[in-house]
């Protein structure tokens, strides 16, 4: 550190342009930053939820799907019929859509003299009330538009977009809304569905990067003016935090990602954290500029770096540790937020450690702070430092109790805690994504789907027996609104051709085979496309969810993948296996991103200070707030999703910065011979400065979050406050007084 500090003060200017160009390379990558909010791109591309989604694709097309809604007291006035139809009719003309799902295109299927009649679920528009009254009839005898396309209460009635696998969301959205416009009626009209979902997701994420910076700048300038008053106490910790944010949002293209809604916290994490190291040295700096002591430029900032360069660098190290911990979380973006963040964090530790000296070894020595210079003694902070420091020593125990308690008590909240990954979620209730979900719900069956795809000999019965098994258990769920398989239109079709209401499925493939072509003569055979492919070889059976609830999500596919457990040729798929994969997903990545921050905290820890024990101490603190933390999840019904499991990570390799300061100093006060008693109140009341500096940077930089778009940020930015919060109290009162009681060696 001799060697650097010594090269540092003598080349100023070659360090500072350094740094400076390297940020200006890394700011031309900024305008090629885009934004990708597609939920199955979270997943490695090994994810079974994954690979099962793209087998069905294969097979079948495109899964997706968009909805057009149309809203009236009676959608089956012709007005309102005929608004529905020239939509349909426009939506089926767009380059990116498969297939439209109305109750124009939909089919209605009967029986005669044992002959089948095909013919679409509309064919002639009502003229009166008796027209109407019989096509209402017609529809709810039909269970392939009943409650698919039509509510039950005939107040929704809808157009189905199939689309293409290579539809995107930005034209897609474009185009029926364009749709829409170009065909008005009497009827309000929605677009729902996932790609709605991901477009207004695709908006927000954009929105909350552009009010978080100007934002969280704003409120970091201020913030460190508060601090530290003098200029460069604001613009060097400062520009730390605009050349970090710049170079981590900058590998973004460069490392072949895209923006997702967990990298919207990337900059108000470097705003949080990327301005801690300069805090120290600016907190030392100011201490160190005082009437009695060497104020010479070189030396204060020589001075500086070799005093603050040790715990500074093991604490940088820690928190770019704790971040990388990420890489075992299972969703890729949480990864991707892991490296950046950790580049983010090793810039700015870096220019914290040599750019900042570089700049301080040119700047003439500033007056000294008027309250550290001052002879009437501490104010303010330093004021309530001593107070706290004060009470610690004097009552260790009771310290340690009251802090351990309180811990203990919040903690039987983790029992409430839930996992969340359904993306509507992210929104409040009342916004319009989510109230537009919530009436597709309710009028059609769900928004969200369940594909079941067979392979083999589907025309044999045992095969189709299968199938029907396993829609008539979905279909009995009350979270699953609306089912469609091959099973269900043989058994329409056998009923037909019977006119035996309980005629069932047909009983051999001569049977089944007849009723294909019975229906081929009348109807058109790529009806059957969307359950079952022309070589009779594979089927797919589609289950709509109509519940926002992950855990109930997950219940359905538990149960959809128990019944056909023995056939090893069925995949399980769509979005409803995604949500319910990333349940498992969120709850191993925190075990294990939270599991290794803490091991890896543990042996940084214990080589920087040459002793176990010390690695022991430093974790000790971090694992008392994890109960604290999550009991508080679960008290406030505040759930486990892709954003908050990150928590754990971030207030690992944060946290154990004020550890690591407040032991680094007290050793070193221990070994000039002081006693513990008046090492921990010299600590607190000098580099406990530096460490509320620091916390509290980390805490305003992270309220920024609390306008973001999206409720699993804004939650996340909350549980950051808290936790950060519980590690200071663990540095200033729990750490002095377990120091007090227990006496650890290491530390004499």
């Amino acid at each position: 550190m001799n060697r650097l500090a010594d090269l540092i003060v003598r080349l100023p200017w070659l360090f500072i342009g350094v740094f400076l160009v390297v940020t200006l390379a890394f700011a031309t990558q900024l305008p090629s930053v885009e934004v990708d909010p597609e939920v199955k791109n979270q997943l490695p591309p090994d994810m079974p939820a994954r690979l099962n989604i793209e087998a069905i694709e294969a097979e079948f097309g495109g899964s997706e799907m968009a909805l057009v809604v149309l809203s009236a007291d009676d959608v089956l006035q012709r007005p309102v019929l005929e608004q529905l139809e020239s939509i349909g009719d426009a939506i089926a003309d767009l380059p990116f859509v498969v297939r439209v799902l109305s109750p124009f295109t939909l089919t209605r299927i009967a029986g005669q003299d044992g002959f089948m009649e095909v013919g679409p679920a509309i064919d002639e528009l009502p003229d009166d009330e008796a027209d109407r009254d019989a096509l209402a009839k017609s529809l709810t005898e039909n269970e392939l538009v009943y409650r698919n396309v039509v509510s039950e209460d005939f107040r929704s009635i809808a157009a189905i977009a199939v689309l293409s696998t290579d539809a995107t969301d930005a034209v897609t959205m474009a185009e029926l809304q364009a749709v829409v416009e170009d065909n008005p009626g009497p009827a309000t009209v929605d677009i729902g569905g996932m790609p709605d979902v991901r477009t207004h997701m695709s908006d927000d994420i954009r929105s909350d990067v552009r009010r978080f910076l100007p934002v969280g700048l704003l409120v970091v300038l201020i913030f460190l003016y508060v601090c530290f008053r003098q200029l460069r106490g604001v613009l060097l910790p400062f520009s730390v935090v605009v050349m970090s944010v710049i170079v981590a949002m900058g590998l973004i293209p460069l490392m072949g990602w895209k923006l997702q809604i967990m990298q919207v916290t990337l900059p108000v994490i470097l705003l949080a954290v990327a301005n801690d190291y300069g805090i120290h040295l600016m907190a030392r700096y100011q201490e160190e500029n005082v009437p009695g002591r060497k104020r010479e430029r070189i030396h204060l900032a020589r001075t500086v770096l070799l005093d603050l360069g040790p715990p500074v660098l093991a604490a940088g190290v820690t928190t770019m540790a704790g971040l990388l911990c990420l890489l075992t979380h299972v969703v890729v973006p949480a990864q991707q937020l892991g490296v950046l963040a950790s580049v983010g964090v090793g810039f700015a530790l870096l220019c914290s450690l040599a750019f900042i000296p570089a700049v301080l070894a040119v700047l003439p020595v500033p007056k000294p702070l008027a309250s550290l210079a001052s002879d009437e003694g501490p104010t303010g902070l330093e004021r309530g430092l001593h107070a706290v420091a004060s009470q610690v020593v004097r009552a260790p125990g009771l310290a340690m109790g009251i802090v351990i308690g309180v811990t203990l008590l919040v903690g039987t909240g983790i029992p409430l805690l839930s996992v969340d990954t359904n993306p509507v979620n992210y929104y409040d209730a009342e916004a319009p994504v989510a109230q537009t979900t919530r009436g597709i719900n309710q009028a059609f069956g769900g928004s969200t789907e369940l594909s079941v795809m067979w392979e083999g000999d589907i025309v044999e019965p045992a095969k189709m027996a299968q199938i029907d098994e396993l829609e008539r258990e979905l279909r009995s769920n009350p979270d699953v609104g609306y089912t469609s398989s091959i099973a269900s239109m043989m058994r329409t079709m056998n009923v037909a051709v019977s006119g035996q209401a309980d005629a069932g499925l047909p009983d051999t493939r001569e049977a089944t085979a007849q009723l294909f072509l019975l229906y081929g003569m009348g109807g058109d055979p790529e009806d059957f496309e969307r359950v079952v492919d022309f070589e009779r070889e594979h089927a797919l059976l589609s289950a709509r969810i109509n519940t926002l609830s992950t855990e109930r999500t997950q219940a359905i596919v538990s149960r959809a993948q128990d019944v056909v457990a023995d056939d090893g040729k069925v995949v399980v798929g769509g979005f409803g296996a995604v949500f319910a994969d990333l349940v498992d997903a969120v709850v191993e990545g925190q075990i294990a991103s939270l599991s290794l921050s803490l091991l890896i905290v543990f042996v940084l820890v214990a080589f920087t200070f040459r002793s176990v024990g010390a690695g022991a101490w430093a974790v000790v603190p971090l694992v008392l707030a994890m109960p604290l933390l999550f009991g508080l999840m679960g008290h406030l019904g505040i759930e486990l999703n892709v954003i908050t499991a990150m928590l754990s990570s971030i207030m690992v390799g944060v946290g154990v910065d004020y550890t690591l300061h407040f032991l680094w100093r007290y050793r070193l006060l221990r070994r000039e011979g002081l006693t513990p008693p008046d090492a921990v109140l010299e600590t607190l009341t000098t580099v406990g400065r530096g460490i509320v500096f620091n916390a509290l940077s980390v805490i305003v930089g992270f309220a920024v979050l609390f306008i973001s778009n999206f409720q699993p940020v804004q939650f996340f930015g909350f549980l950051v406050v808290i936790s950060i919060g519980a590690c200071l109290v663990g540095a200033l009162v729990l750490l002095p007084a377990m120091v007090l009681v227990f006496r650890p060696r290491f530390l004499d």
